[in-house]
C-alpha cells in the first residue's frame, strides 16, 4: 500500500509540474508530504482524491464556486489533511477528506439556511468552531437539525389528514347526489371531515411553532466562512496582506528632527493645544465617551468628511445618498446587528417614537439604512453593481468594551463615518469586495497615512462576514497601527435575511430548426425563458471613519512647534489654510 501510494504521489508531482509551473508545485509538494506521512491510514481513491484537490491549486475556478476559486487562487489558501478516524468524525460521506483553514471547505454551498444547516450539519460545525463560537451556537445547529425529522413526520400526518379531509368531502358531494342517500352515512362522512380538518389545523399550528423556533435560533448564528479566511484565535492572529508607505516617510518630509528629540503626541493633547479639543465640556453634557470639538479642529473633521465623500462620488462612481439616522427593528435584523448585539444599539423609548409599529435604534453605521434600501425588492441584473456612500453619525453604546480606549476619539459612542455599500451579483461579489476595499484604501494614499491591510482570521471576523479585510493606519502617538476602515463581503446572508433579489439575465437558447421552412437550415429562435429571483450579494466598508482620520492626520502632522500642516488634498476644503496654530 505505502509503494502504491508513493507511485500515486510521484505521478501527482508530475502533474502539478506539468499543469501549475515550479512555484505551485512546491506548495502542491508541501501538502502532498504531509499527506504521504497519513497516507497508510487512508484509501486509495481518498487519496487520490487529495491529489486532485491538491493539484486544483493553480488552476482557474469553474461552476458556481468559479469567482471564489479563482479568489482563492489569487489570495491564497492554506490546506491541511486529516486522519481516516478524524475524517469519520468530522465530515459527512458527502464532504471531501482534506480541510482548508482547519475546517471543512465551503464548496458550493454558498448560503446558510436551515436547509442547509440539516443537508450540510458538520461542514457548518466546522466553520461555526472555526470562528470559536459559543457552545449554545453550536447547540442552535444541533436542535435545527434534530428538529427536522419531526417537521416531516407531521407535514406527512399534516398532508394525510388533508387527503382525508377531501375523500370525505367527495364522499359527501357524491351521497348528496344520490336521492336515496343514507343520511347516517352522510352525517358520518361530515364527522370524518371535519375532523381531519381540524387535525391538519392543529398540525399547522404545531410546524408554525416550529418554524418560528428554527427562524430564531437561525437569526443567532453567524455566516459561514470564506474558504480564503484564516484560522485563528483573535486579532493576533489576523493575517498581514501588504503594508503602504514607510511610517518615516512623512515624518522625513514634514522635517521632523531625527535625533530622536521630538516625541509625537497623541491626538487629543495635539487638539488641545490648537484650543479645539472640548472633552470637558461634552462629557458635562452628555457624559462619557461623548466628545466636542472646535474652530480648525472642528473645520478639519469637515474637511474630511467632505473630501471622501466627493472622492466616492467623483472617482469611483458611487451614488451619495442621505439617509435617516433612525431605523426600525426589522432593519437592523436584516443587516445582522439584531437579535445578538442589542445591548450595542441606543434603542429610542417606544412611548416616544417607533418605525412601523417596530422598536426604533439610532444606526449604529450607515450600513443598515443603505443596504436596506432595497429590501423586500427584485432587482433587474442590469441594475447591478449598486454603489451607495453617506455620512451619517454612528451611535454605539460599546457595551462590551468598558475599560477599552477611554481616552481621546477612538472609541466614543457617537462619530461620523463614510460609509460605502455594494448590492451585487454573486458571480461579481468577489471582485466587487476587492474593489471597494482598493477604494478604501486610496482615501489613506491620497493622505499619504501609512497603513497595512490584513485578512481577518475566523476567530476574529464579524458576525455577518465571509471575508474581511481591515485597514489599519499608523499612529506614531501611540507607535501602533489601529483600525480605520473593515471591508466586508457577506454574500447572501444579510439579503436572504432582508429577501433582497435579483433576477439574472435571460440566456438565449439554441434556436431549433425549423421543421416547416422549405429552407431546410433556416433556425427558429426560443423565446428566453425568464429566469428566477435569487438572492442578492452585499458588500460594505468604511471609506473611512472620519474621527480615526481626524486621528492619523492630527498625529501624522503634528509639529513640534505644536502646529499642525494640513495635507495637501484637503487645503481646498480648509479655504486655502496650509498650517493649523
Amino acid at each position: 500500500m505505502a509503494a502504491a501510494a508513493a507511485l500515486y504521489a510521484v505521478t501527482a508531482l508530475q502533474m502539478c509540474k506539468t499543469a501549475v509551473g515550479f512555484t505551485a508545485t512546491t506548495t502542491a509538494a508541501r501538502s502532498l508530504s504531509s499527506a504521504f506521512r497519513n497516507v497508510q491510514n487512508r484509501n486509495r481513491l481518498s487519496f487520490i482524491a487529495l491529489m486532485k484537490n491538491t493539484g486544483s491549486g493553480g488552476g482557474s475556478g469553474s461552476g458556481n464556486g468559479g469567482g471564489n476559486r479563482n479568489a482563492m487562487n489569487r489570495r491564497g489558501i492554506h490546506m491541511s489533511t486529516e486522519t481516516e478516524e478524524e475524517t469519520s468524525s468530522s465530515t459527512s460521506e458527502s464532504e471531501p477528506a482534506n480541510l482548508i483553514n482547519n475546517r471543512i471547505p465551503i464548496g458550493s454551498l454558498t448560503s446558510l439556511d436551515s436547509r442547509a444547516i440539516i443537508d450540510h450539519t458538520d461542514l457548518v460545525l466546522s466553520h461555526l468552531r472555526s470562528r470559536r463560537a459559543a457552545d449554545t451556537t453550536l447547540e442552535a445547529v444541533q436542535k435545527i437539525a434534530s428538529i427536522n425529522s419531526e417537521r416531516v413526520s407531521l407535514i406527512q400526518a399534516r398532508d394525510a389528514a388533508l387527503q382525508t379531509r377531501n375523500t370525505q368531502s367527495a364522499a359527501i358531494g357524491t351521497l348528496m347526489r344520490n336521492p336515496d342517500r343514507d343520511e347516517a352515512e352522510v352525517e358520518k362522512a361530515k364527522q370524518l371531515s371535519s375532523e381531519a380538518a381540524a387535525e391538519a389545523a392543529d398540525i399547522e399550528l404545531k410546524l408554525d411553532e416550529i418554524q418560528k423556533e428554527v427562524d430564531g435560533l437561525l437569526a443567532g448564528i453567524p455566516n459561514l466562512l470564506d474558504d480564503v479566511t484564516p484560522d485563528g484565535n483573535d486579532e493576533n492572529d489576523n493575517e498581514e496582506v501588504e503594508v503602504w508607505g514607510d511610517t518615516t516617510s512623512l515624518p522625513s518630509k514634514l522635517g521632523w528632527p531625527d535625533d530622536g528629540s521630538f516625541e509625537p503626541l497623541w491626538h487629543d493633547d495635539v487638539a488641545a493645544a490648537l484650543d479645539g479639543w472640548k472633552a470637558e465640556n461634552s462629557v458635562a453634557i452628555s457624559g462619557a465617551r461623548f466628545v466636542a470639538l472646535s474652530g480648525h479642529v472642528a473645520r478639519l473633521e469637515r474637511a474630511i468628511s467632505s473630501f471622501f465623500l466627493d472622492m466616492h462620488v467623483n472617482d469611483n462612481g458611487y451614488t451619495e445618498v442621505s439617509v435617516p439616522l433612525v431605523v426600525g427593528r426589522s432593519a437592523l435584523e436584516g443587516t445582522s446587528q439584531l437579535p445578538k448585539f442589542e445591548e450595542d444599539l441606543f434603542k429610542i423609548h417606544p412611548d416616544s417614537h417607533q418605525c412601523n409599529g417596530e422598536d426604533a435604534f439610532l444606526i449604529p453605521t450607515a450600513e443598515v439604512p443603505l443596504t436596506n434600501m432595497h429590501r423586500d425588492s427584485i432587482l433587474e441584473e442590469s441594475q447591478l453593481p449598486i454603489s451607495y456612500v453617506a455620512l451619517t453619525p454612528c451611535f454605539r453604546a460599546e457595551a462590551g468594551s468598558y475599560g477599552r480606549d477611554t481616552r481621546g476619539l477612538i472609541r466614543t459612542h457617537q462619530f461620523s463615518k463614510v460609509e460605502l455599500v455594494k448590492i451585487t451579483t454573486s458571480d461579481t461579489s468577489v471582485d466587487q469586495h476587492e474593489l471597494l476595499t482598493t477604494h478604501a484604501q486610496k482615501c489613506l494614499e491620497a493622505l499619504e497615512l501609512s497603513y497595512r491591510k490584513v485578512r481577518l482570521c475566523s476567530g476574529d471576523i464579524g458576525f455577518a462576514a465571509r471575508h474581511c479585510y481591515d485597514l489599519e493606519v499608523w499612529l506614531p502617538g501611540s507607535k501602533e497601527y489601529r483600525e480605520i476602515s473593515s471591508c466586508s463581503n457577506t454574500g447572501d446572508f444579510q439579503a436572504r435575511r432582508m429577501n433582497l433579489r435579483y433576477r439574472p439575465e435571460a440566456k438565449e437558447e439554441e434556436p431549433a430548426p425549423d421543421a416547416n421552412s422549405n429552407q431546410g437550415g433556416k433556425k427558429k429562435k426560443k423565446k428566453a425563458k425568464k429566469p428566477k429571483p435569487v438572492f442578492c450579494h452585499t458588500i460594505n466598508g468604511s471609506g473611512l471613519a472620519v474621527g480615526r482620520t481626524l486621528v492619523a492626520v492630527l498625529e501624522n502632522y503634528q509639529m513640534p512647534d505644536g502646529s499642525v500642516v494640513v495635507p495637501e488634498v484637503l487645503r481646498p476644503y480648509m479655504g486655502g489654510i496650509e498650517v493649523l496654530k
